[in-house]
Formats: C-alpha cells, sequence, structure tokens
C-alpha cells in the first residue's frame, strides 16, 4: 500500500513539475512576445517610409502650373494647415476613440469579434487610424500570418515615436481619394478648388468618407452614394459630440457640391517640362525618380503666351514642305536681357521621353557663319564694308561654291553677310584661321572636334542644338555677352527651403562695337538678304541656313533661320529625324524664316514686340551701303568767269544719296588723268579750258565705304563748236 502511495505521488510531482514547466514557458514566451510586440515595432517600421512621395510642381512666375511630377499625386500639407472640424470628420468615422488608445483599440478589437462570431463571418474591422497608417507605409498588402501582428508592432512603435497630431498628418497626407489622387491637400484643390485651410464641415466629411472606398464614394462616378456616405460621417460626428444635432441635420441638407473637372488640354506644356527636367539634373543633380518623389517646388521662366503661340504656329501644316508628311521642326525663344528660356518647342506633337529636337545637335549651317566666321574677323580688325574674296576656290581636297554658282570677285563683308556667300566665308575663315576661331566659339561653350573649312559652312560633324544657337546669337543683341541658357528661376524642396537659383555663367565674347556691328549686318539680311520671306513689321535681324541633302541633289536636309529682336534671340530648325533617300525638304531656309516671322507676329498681338534696335553708348552706328549710279548723261558746256573769262560746266545725274563721291577724268593723247572730285552734287568746274582745244572728259562714282569705283560714264568733249 505504501509502495503504491509512494508510485502516486512521484506521478504526482511529475505531472506538477511538467505542468510547472510548461506553464512557466508559456508564460516566458508571452512575456517574450509581449516585449516584442512593444519593443519590435522598430523591425518593421522604416522611417524612410514616413518620408511621403509628394508632387514636384513645376510653375511660372506668375504662379501658373507649367506641370507636376510624381510617384503618387501629393501635395503636403501640416496637421496646422487643416481645419479642427476636418481632422474630426476624419477621427470620427475612422477611429472615433483615436485620442484614447495607445495604437491598438482593443474595445473595437473585442466589439469587432463579438459581431462577426454572432455573423458567423467578418463583419466588422476593428483597425485605428495608427494601424490603417502602418499598413498603407510598412506593409504594403503583405499577406502573409504575421501581417495583423507586423500591424500591431508598427502601430505600438508610431504611438511611442511619435505625437498623435503628427500621425494624424502623416494619415491625411497619406490616404487615398480616387482619381489618382493622394492626401488631404490635394484633394482639397481636386475635388474644391481652394486650399485644405477653407474646406467647409460638409466638404471635409465627403472627404473622410471617400477613404473607406474611394472609387464607390467618389462624387464624379456616383453622386448619392458620396451624398449617403458624407452624412454618415455627419452623423458619426454628432454622436461623438462634435456637432449638434440640428447642426448636422441642417449640414445633411446639403448637396454635394464639387468642381467640375476638365481634361487638361495643354499639350505645348511637355516640351518645356522636359528641359527643367533635365536642368533639373544636370545643374542640380536632381534625378527624375527624385523629382517625382521629394515634393520640390520649381519656379521657371516659362513665357505662357510665348509657348503656346510657338506650339499652336507650328502646328500649321502650310509651313512645312517635305518629300513626305511628318516633317518636323524645334523652337527656341530666349529672353536676351537674362538669358532665360521663355519658351522651348521640342517637336510638334512631343511627349516626354521623346528626343527633345531642341537639345538635338543638327548640322547649323550658314546660320555658324556669324559665329565662327564674320564675328571673330571683325575682332580681328575687319570692318563691315572691308573687302573680301569672292570666287570659287579650292583648298587643299576642300572645294566651295556659291549655292547660286554666281561670283561677285570682290565683295563687302555687308553684302556677303547678306547673300549669304559660301566662298567668302570660307576665304575669310581661311584668313582668320580655324584655331582663332574656335577660341571664340569654346567662350560660347561651344566646343568643336571638326578641323578643316567646313566649319564656316556649318559643316559640323555633331551639328549644334537650337538652344546653343539662341544663346550665340544672344552676343549681338547683348553688348557681345554670352550667357548660358536656363530655365529654371529657383528650386525650394518640400519644406521651403531654397536649395538653388539661377546663377548663369556668363562671358565677353564679342566687344560692343562688334557684337553692334553684327546685329545691323544680320538686319540687313532680314530687310534685304536671304531672310526677306515672310512678314513681321517689328526689328528683326537674323540669319538663314540650309544644309544640302547627302543623297539628293538639290535638295535640303535641315533648314534654319537664327533671329534677334530687341526683347529675345530665337532658333527654329525644321528637318526629318532621320533622312534618306526618300526624306528630304523640298524648301530651305524661307520655310523656317516664314514660320519664326509667323510666331514673333502671333506673340506680338498679345505681347508687343519693339519697333527698333537701340544703339549702345559709345559705338559707331553700321552705315547703309552706297549704292553706286550707272551715268549715261554726262553733258559738257562753256561758260563764262574765272580768272580765264571762260570756264567749262560738266553736268550729270547725281544720286539721291548724298555720299557718293565723283571723281573727274580729263582725256588726253597720253591717257586718262583725274582731274578733281565732287561729293553728292552732279556738276562740276572746269577752270583749265581753252577755246581753241577741245578735251574730252568722264566721271566715274566712287564708294567711299568699300573705297570702289564704279562704271565710268559716258565720255563727252568740249569744243568750242558745242
Amino acid at each position: 500500500m505504501k509502495y503504491i502511495d509512494r508510485m502516486r505521488q512521484i506521478r504526482w510531482s511529475s505531472w506538477v513539475k511538467w505542468l510547472s514547466i510548461g506553464f512557466g514557458s508559456m508564460a516566458l514566451l508571452a512575456i517574450v512576445g509581449f516585449m516584442i510586440i512593444i519593443y519590435g515595432g522598430g523591425l518593421v517600421v522604416d522611417e524612410e517610409d514616413l518620408i511621403l512621395p509628394a508632387t514636384t510642381t513645376v510653375k511660372t512666375q506668375d504662379g501658373d502650373v507649367v506641370g507636376k511630377l510624381y510617384q503618387e499625386n501629393r501635395n503636403l500639407v501640416t496637421i496646422d494647415q487643416v481645419p479642427k472640424h476636418v481632422q474630426q470628420a476624419f477621427v470620427a468615422v475612422e477611429d472615433v476613440r483615436f485620442y484614447d488608445h495607445a495604437g491598438v483599440d482593443f474595445n473595437a478589437v473585442a466589439r469587432a469579434v463579438y459581431k462577426d462570431v454572432v455573423a458567423l463571418q467578418k463583419v466588422e474591422g476593428a483597425s485605428t487610424i495608427t494601424q490603417q497608417l502602418a499598413k498603407n507605409l510598412f506593409l504594403h498588402d503583405e499577406k502573409t500570418w504575421m501581417r495583423k501582428t507586423k500591424e500591431v508592432m508598427a502601430s505600438i512603435y508610431l504611438e511611442r515615436h511619435y505625437s498623435k497630431d503628427k500621425i494624424l498628418e502623416l494619415y491625411m497626407n497619406e490616404v487615398y481619394f480616387a482619381h489618382g489622387i493622394y492626401g488631404i491637400g490635394t484633394a482639397a484643390d481636386y475635388y474644391f478648388d481652394k486650399p485644405v485651410e477653407e474646406l467647409t464641415i460638409t466638404e471635409g466629411a465627403m472627404l473622410a468618407g471617400l477613404v473607406k472606398a474611394p472609387n464607390t464614394y467618389s462624387p464624379y462616378l456616383d453622386k448619392d452614394a458620396t451624398k449617403k456616405r458624407r452624412d454618415i460621417v455627419l452623423s458619426q460626428m454628432e454622436k461623438a459630440g462634435m456637432l449638434e444635432t440640428e447642426e448636422k441635420l441642417t449640414l445633411q441638407g446639403k448637396t454635394v457640391d464639387v468642381v467640375e473637372q476638365k481634361e487638361a488640354q495643354s499639350p505645348w506644356l511637355d516640351d518645356y517640362l522636359d528641359v527643367v527636367i533635365r536642368e533639373a539634373a544636370s545643374q542640380y543633380q536632381l534625378t527624375t525618380e527624385e523629382l517625382k518623389r521629394g515634393g520640390y517646388d520649381i519656379t521657371v521662366y516659362m513665357n505662357n503666351v510665348a509657348q503656346k503661340t510657338a506650339y499652336q504656329q507650328l502646328q500649321q501644316e502650310n509651313f512645312y514642305y517635305g518629300s513626305e508628311p511628318n516633317v518636323e521642326s524645334s523652337f527656341v525663344l530666349m529672353n536676351q536681357k537674362s538669358g532665360a528660356l521663355e519658351a522651348v518647342i521640342a517637336g510638334r506633337n512631343f511627349q516626354i521621353g521623346e528626343h527633345n529636337r531642341a537639345m538635338l545637335r543638327r548640322q547649323p549651317g550658314s546660320v555658324l557663319k556669324p559665329l565662327a566666321v564674320y564675328g571673330p574677323a571683325l575682332m580681328n580688325n575687319y570692318q563691315p564694308y572691308s573687302l573680301l574674296q569672292d570666287r570659287a576656290q579650292s583648298y587643299d581636297d576642300y572645294q566651295v561654291a556659291n549655292a547660286d554658282g554666281g561670283y561677285a570677285g570682290e565683295i563687302s563683308m555687308y553684302q556677303a553677310i547678306a547673300e549669304s556667300k559660301n566662298a567668302t566665308a570660307v576665304w575669310l575663315l581661311d584668313q582668320i584661321g580655324i584655331d582663332y576661331s574656335k577660341t571664340y566659339l569654346e567662350k560660347m561653350d561651344i566646343s568643336l572636334s571638326d578641323q578643316g573649312l567646313a566649319i564656316a559652312l556649318g559643316g559640323l560633324k555633331n551639328g549644334l542644338t537650337p538652344i546653343e544657337i539662341a544663346a550665340g546669337y544672344r552676343t549681338f543683341i547683348h553688348d557681345g555677352e554670352w550667357i548660358q541658357p536656363h530655365a529654371i528661376v529657383s528650386i525650394h524642396d518640400r519644406n521651403g527651403t531654397l536649395i538653388g537659383e539661377a546663377n548663369p555663367t556668363t562671358t565677353q565674347v564679342f566687344s560692343k562695337q562688334v557684337a553692334w556691328s553684327m546685329l545691323r549686318m544680320l538686319e540687313n539680311v532680314v530687310n534685304n538678304g536671304t531672310a526677306t520671306a515672310g512678314e513681321y513689321a517689328k526689328a528683326l535681324a537674323g540669319k538663314t541656313g540650309t544644309t544640302q541633302h547627302p543623297q539628293v541633289e538639290g535638295q535640303a536636309k535641315d533648314a534654319w533661320f537664327a533671329g534677334v529682336t530687341p526683347e529675345y534671340t530665337t532658333a527654329l530648325w525644321m528637318g526629318y529625324d532621320q533622312s534618306d533617300e526618300t526624306h528630304y525638304l523640298t524648301k530651305g531656309s524661307s520655310a523656317a524664316t516664314i514660320a519664326t516671322k509667323a510666331i514673333l507676329q502671333a506673340i506680338d498681338q498679345q505681347q508687343p514686340l519693339g519697333d527698333q534696335f537701340t544703339k549702345p553708348i559709345n559705338v559707331d552706328d553700321v552705315e547703309q551701303p552706297i549704292q553706286l549710279p550707272v551715268i549715261d548723261d554726262l553733258d559738257v558746256s562753256y561758260q563764262l568767269g574765272g580768272w580765264s573769262l571762260v570756264q567749262g560746266k560738266l553736268t550729270w545725274t547725281a544720286s539721291d544719296d548724298e555720299r557718293v563721291v565723283y571723281h573727274i577724268y580729263s582725256v588726253t593723247d597720253a591717257g586718262s588723268k583725274k582731274i578733281g572730285q565732287v561729293q553728292g552734287k552732279g556738276q562740276f568746274i572746269l577752270t583749265d579750258v581753252s577755246v581753241f582745244q577741245s578735251s574730252s572728259y568722264y566721271v566715274v562714282p566712287y564708294n567711299q565705304l568699300t573705297k570702289q569705283q564704279g562704271t565710268k560714264s559716258n565720255q563727252i568733249t568740249l569744243s568750242f563748236g558745242n
């Protein structure tokens, strides 16, 4: 008996021992689990996820939005910006005990479990605002069996490390409101066209109601469902003591009033926005991904009028002449004072991600002549009326010919630029030297690997961009100074801190005198030279450029016009993205010139442009060219007077230009002899004459600008028989 009792005692002790070990282990696991839940949230929470992706907004200096860049369209607001009644609406409908729990509402959990058990299915959720935030930020729709535990861990962590206001601020900035809209700030603007600070109670309630099922309760999809849901939120606010019953009823009697959403139709904005994105990367080291996440505020120089006008003009088919449809174009409008890019057209139907043609290199043709040849030559003691060679010549293996096949022999720089003489430009580059020319191009941030005289004609290996051309021509209107072209005024981060602003580099390329002389000669190109095509009544200078098609003789590959007004410099390119034997232009630079003038004319109607260029102080103006007359009515007669009593008088029809000088020659057996000259008038007195001997005379007009003589007049004889 004692043995049996002893064995029972041993067995009981063993059970007690193992029960104690079991309960102890369970208690230990519970404690460990509790500690993990309480303190393990740091393993779930990634502080980087608390920095919500925010929309980068690009706007003009007038505050007009050019575009937005985002992963999620979200404009961040602080909790202080959100009206108290809007905060209450979210708390009332999503987590009425938000300010009482520590991240998990165990009362709500118990209530939800009870209702689920009674219904034998899940009918009520128990997630707090903090839990919803934790799930959305850190769990990313994770479906594992540990998801709820992690959610609780993260929620408790948030409650321990952040204030209720901060958690509610994060929540209201994070939640989705349908139609690609994230955050209360963006939603206020989208649905009501107002800042979040101005939201009414009903508007706040409507937005709070959207959170449960944004696409179900969107007023743009089902306004009746929106109102019912809004009224539920108002009822919850009344139950929570946030509204009086009468106030609730009054508010529920209001209609749902949201702004009409219009489809954005501003295709011209992508062109400029692409330039901004590229500049943000190159100048401020901000990647596209960072712009889409970082919530920056970028102010730009875009001119809404000019950008839209240029885009609309370049859509017109009558500007384009090609063997196939879809001739492309690009256009740049640069403010001559600041160097700011006010308009950039990257293509006729450009979309971000495509090739930006304003930044693609093309052979510039003759638009390079003023930058690479004539400007540097003027800096090397040449003058606008210096005589240059105009002959077909060979330079080792390089041959050059004028486009029209005609040659003047000698021609002034003024006229050579107006007629875009190829032979003259190459001859002059050979005279001043390629290396010398490149020093001036490098000052304009143009670096060429080319070594041949084809530089004079823009025959480059890699070419130049329209933006580079516009920046180069700015030197002629801005006292010879080059400035780095730029689109961005300033960039602020999401906290409003300035992180960058325009500070473009400048370089003095040409003297003031050279810049003004070149501008005047380019003005003559428009008035009397190769750029007369098109209509524009205001002040305009510029240069045309056409490159030959490599596969189709007599046709063009690239067509250019670079222009200068008192306010702007421009560059316009036309051509095909890919040129081959079936794709060529049938009209060259005249098409680009006509299109540029049409753009300027349209801008001028909305934003008046200058009538004339203003000459800088302390520079000499360029005289207009002198046209020598052909004299075929020279006559002579006797008259009384002088010491010899008898004189001779030569008369002819003089030019209206009083700058013309007339050289007078007598003809003798020994040949012709210059006996005098007069300026601006058609008569000359012969003092040394004889009534007993005949004498012959002729007159030759003389150009004092170019130092050239014209055609001699008819020869006339003075004799007593006359």
